[in-house]
């Protein structure tokens, strides 16, 4: 009995005990950065695994990819059989079989080679589905419900309901599959036969419609019925139809975007059993009718009347009284592009910690947390009872809303134009159709706080009648951090939200007031956000925005989409040098996260239009305007960093036609940089004090970040910038710029002691201030502000790269971390760090403490990498290996030993170190 119980487990879990038998197998196999993604409209997709495997140095000799149509037999002819390639890569396999056709499935698998030659078995199989491969395979028309702009700005801001859409059709035949391609401006909500068919909100994404409109690929098979059915959608407003609200009592992005009624573009196709298809695109024949959304505006809010909602105006056979058929309308002209960047979603329901009734009929609930989203409500009331919810980040004495760090555009005094409210705070308007129990949160706008303020409420609202929905586009965690300083894991949280926050289509400033993509915050915070969070496709789609808005002199706008904002740059439309970078600072970013050499080929026509510009804009090799170190204390250095700014333009330029051996190209900008360089020092630099330009912190950090001296004289900035830091007795007092450069500036040069110093500091300025003043994001200044500043900004963030990069030590030594750097730089009181970061080539982790004179570091390396692990050591103390001396590790080579550092060099694999007589 024994022998057959045995016999019958190993038949039921050989298959699993197989693969964990193997030193390598693939897994997490990737197309596009995507798990199995729908609607891929590239012609050579890229795919990437990761390894599950056994022991250590296990690493990749060979692969071999097999891609068909048909899933469950690859051996009929398969479209694409790489045969067994020798290659290490297991990210960045491009592929380069026949032509891929539209609308189709493919089906993909991989076996792996470990470094004996010996194969695993096949992976999993994996797909991805194509999309519109060409212009031409998209059917239908813009479409809209005839409706044009009011003449007067005034009239803008009244009523003027949501276009609904409706289609009937007939399926006569079993459907094998069914997809639905949809774009709608501004927002749109899809349903079919009366549900909604994605959880996806805010969709599309915001783009410079001139140029780039995405849409969604739906799987509706499961929603279809032979018979009758109903395609629906909502249109909103979203940026095509933005309000002539003048921003900052000046700016109306209404002269800046592309702009036009709502309108919706989408086409329906059938595959039937019988091998036949069938395609329904937007048309005359739809019908439309006013919806139930009388107003929306993505910063006012929206107010919608259950009241005025058709019944089932989505139902098959239903007659739509109200309804005429949509009118074919020309619509935006930009290129129609499959979104892969993740979508805007629901990602944490949050319940108010207190409900205060302030006065009479006016309640405050307290959601305990700031972010960005909407209220959803859930209700009781007689038709006709109007709730209104009105938005703020903050509370004043009295208890009552404070709604002026979240106003929009700072229009406070009736300075935004004719018909905009005096005062342009969030509030939504929900009017109750009187039909028992009601539930609804607005689709078509998001808000940025913690409090709402409920007016109109039947009775008292309790804590489960009101929830905070959480929204953001819907990136994967990568990053784990924690250490022994609460308030450093308290910091760490914030972060979280605050980036979480500012992620909706456009890595924003704020959620609330603004809700702009401006580059100089991407530059500040780009790299802390890829530990963060799985930043690929966010940032491809990100990129394409300021590609699209470069100007036709080449200079790139300050924000992308362009809204207008050119403050300080080199010509009338351009943004200044400190937000121009970045544009080619992130693709550097996404190339050194991810390995992805296709971003910089994107743009690298785009790249030398702007190299071009910039150079022919400059004076002498130098700038004179720029917005500087912004937030920062003390005086701003301007010149000196816009030029440090054009500096780096030409580094990036040098190294992005390294990599894509553009060797004429890379010699040009590496000698316009030398020649920069040598303008900037000229001019900025004294090399007896070691000062540049002013000597503060920011003027520091920024001339030593960009390595402009060497030797003695560096040593000399250094010790000028310890001074400047003194001085301020160890608290910074750099802006957004100068906090990021800080500290790469002090873990480069092992300085960590006083990065610690400087980061754990709880007065003001610093994040500890933040925190001590109930901060639950971060500040857009270091000071409180109660009136004009966001308290959800993401600039500051940049310490999180501090967290990963220094305090756990996780470095990328060269792109996609095929090799990694492992340095952690223990500091101040800690007595442990330990956390993770999901890299595109596998999980790395890192973890150490320090307790009675030992120090510990427990390390993980993915297979298929080799890592450089520091090991905190004094020069001739034993280190030990899994208990072991270290000399006798197998696999483990000592490159080096330093006064505090033991350096070793190893493959992949588990790894725990351990030192005596370390300095606590």
């Amino acid at each position: 009995m024994r022998s057959m119980f045995f016999l019958l487990l190993l038949q039921c879990w050989g298959g699993g005990l197989s693969l964990y038998a193997q030193a390598l197998y693939p897994e997490q196999l990737r197309c596009e950065f995507a798990d199995n993604p729908l609607g891929v409209d590239t012609d050579h997709p890229v795919f990437s695994w990761t390894f599950r495997s056994r022991g250590r140095n296990t690493r990749q000799l060979a692969y071999e990819i097999k891609l068909a149509t048909d899933s469950a037999d690859f051996s009929k002819g398969p479209d694409w059989n790489t045969g067994k390639v020798l290659s290490g890569n297991n990210t960045g396999v491009i592929y380069n079989g026949k032509a891929l056709r539209s609308f189709t499935r493919y089906y993909w698998k991989v076996k792996v080679y470990d470094q004996q030659g010996k194969p695993s078995s096949w992976s999993r199989t994996a797909w991805f589905e194509t999309a519109a491969l060409d212009p031409d395979d998209w059917k239908g028309s813009w479409i809209s419900d005839g409706s044009v702009a009011p003449e007067k700005e005034a009239d803008f801001y009244k009523e003027q309901p949501a276009p609904l859409f409706r289609k009937q059709f007939s399926i006569g035949k079993r459907i094998t599959a069914a997809r639905l391609y949809i774009t709608g401006l501004g927002f749109y909500e899809p349903y079919i036969n009366g549900k909604k068919i994605s959880p996806e909100m805010l969709a599309p994404g915001w783009t410079s419609f001139d140029k780039t409109v995405l849409y969604r690929s739906h799987d509706i098979t499961a929603l279809l019925t032979q018979g009758v059915n109903v395609a629906g959608v909502m249109l909103g407003n979203g940026w095509y139809n933005p309000l002539p609200m003048r921003m900052w009592g000046a700016r109306n992005l209404r002269n800046a975007l592309v702009t036009g009624q709502p309108c919706v573009k989408a086409m329906i196709r059938l595959q039937f059993a019988d091998g036949t298809t069938a395609v329904m695109g937007t048309d005359t024949t739809w019908e439309t009718a006013p919806g139930p959304v009388l107003r929306n505006n993505v910063y006012l809010g929206e107010h919608y009347d259950a009241r005025a909602a058709p019944e089932r105006w989505y139902g098959s056979g239903k007659v739509w009284s109200s309804a005429k058929k949509a009118v074919a309308v020309k619509g935006p002209a930009g290129r129609l592009t499959a979104q892969l960047q993740p979508g805007i979603t629901v990602t944490k329901k949050l319940r108010p910690v207190t409900i205060t009734e302030i006065k009479p009929g006016v309640f405050i609930a307290d959601m305990g947390q700031n972010f960005a989203g909407v209220a959803h409500i859930r209700l009781r009331a007689p038709a006709g009872t109007r709730v209104v919810l009105r938005y703020g980040e903050a509370l004043y004495k009295d208890g009552t809303l404070n709604v002026m760090t979240s106003v929009a555009g700072q229009v406070k005094s009736g300075n935004g134009g004719p018909g905009a409210p005096q005062v342009a705070w969030q509030e939504d308007v929900y009017t109750a159709a009187g039909n028992g129990e009601e539930t609804w949160a607005p689709g078509f706008t998001f808000h940025g706080f913690r409090y709402v303020e409920i007016t109109g409420w039947p009775g008292r609202p309790g804590k489960d009648d009101i929830e905070g929905w959480r929204m953001n586009a819907a990136v994967e965690e990568t990053g784990r951090f924690t250490t022994s300083n609460p308030m450093f894991n308290k910091l760490a949280e914030n972060i979280r939200w605050t980036f979480l926050s500012n992620l909706f289509s456009v890595q924003s400033d704020c959620p609330a007031r603004e809700k702009f993509g401006y580059g100089g915050d991407m530059f500040c915070t780009a790299n802390a956000f890829s530990y963060y969070f799985d930043m690929a496709n966010f940032y491809r789609k990100v990129l394409q925005d300021h590609e699209d808005a470069q100007r036709p002199s080449g200079g790139i706008t300050e924000t992308a989409p362009y809204v207008g904002i050119s403050d300080a740059g080199p010509d009338a439309q351009s943004g200044p040098l400190s937000f121009q970078i970045g544009f080619p600072y992130v693709i550097k970013q996404v190339y050194d996260f991810y390995g992805d050499r296709r971003i910089i080929a994107r743009h690298y026509a785009a790249l030398k239009k702007q190299a071009q510009f910039l150079t022919d804009s400059s004076k002498g090799h130098l700038y004179e305007k720029d917005l500087g170190d912004h937030e920062s204390l003390d005086e701003k250095p301007v010149a000196f960093m816009a030029s440090c700014f054009y500096y780096h333009h030409m580094l990036l330029m040098k190294e992005f036609a390294g990599i894509l051996n553009e060797k004429e190209d890379e010699r040009k900008y590496g000698s316009l940089a030398d020649t920069i360089k040598a303008a900037i020092v000229d001019r900025f630099y004294n090399d007896a004090t070691g000062r540049f330009d002013n000597g503060t912190q920011s003027a520091q950090f920024v001339g030593l970040w960009y390595g402009l001296v060497s030797g003695d004289s560096k040593q000399r900035a250094i010790a000028a910038m310890k001074q400047a830091v003194a001085e301020k007795k160890e608290h910074l007092s750099t802006g957004i710029f100068g906090t990021k450069m800080l500290f790469d500036v002090l873990r480069e040069n092992d300085l960590n002691q006083l990065a610690y110093t400087i980061a754990d500091q709880r007065d003001f300025p610093g994040w500890g201030a933040m925190i001590a003043g109930g901060a639950t994001t971060l500040w857009e200044t270091w000071k409180y502000s109660d009136n004009t500043y966001s308290q959800n900004h993401p600039m500051f963030g940049s310490v999180g790269e501090w967290f990963y990069r220094s305090l756990l030590g996780i470095n990328a030594g060269a792109a996609g971390f095929r090799k990694i750097i492992i340095k952690p730089q223990p500091a101040g009181d800690l007595a442990f760090a330990e956390g993770s970061y999901a890299s595109v080539a596998g999980v790395i982790k890192s973890g150490w403490n320090r307790e009675g004179g030992r120090y510990r570091l427990k390390v993980t390396i993915p297979a298929n990498t080799t890592a450089e692990i520091w090991i905190t050591a004094k020069k001739n103390s034993m280190i030990t290996e899994g208990g072991r001396p270290l000399k006798a590790e197998n696999g483990i080579r000592v490159i080096r030993r330093t006064a505090d550092y033991a350096v070793v060099a190893t493959g992949s694999g588990e790894y725990q170190f351990e030192t005596a007589g370390v300095q606590e």
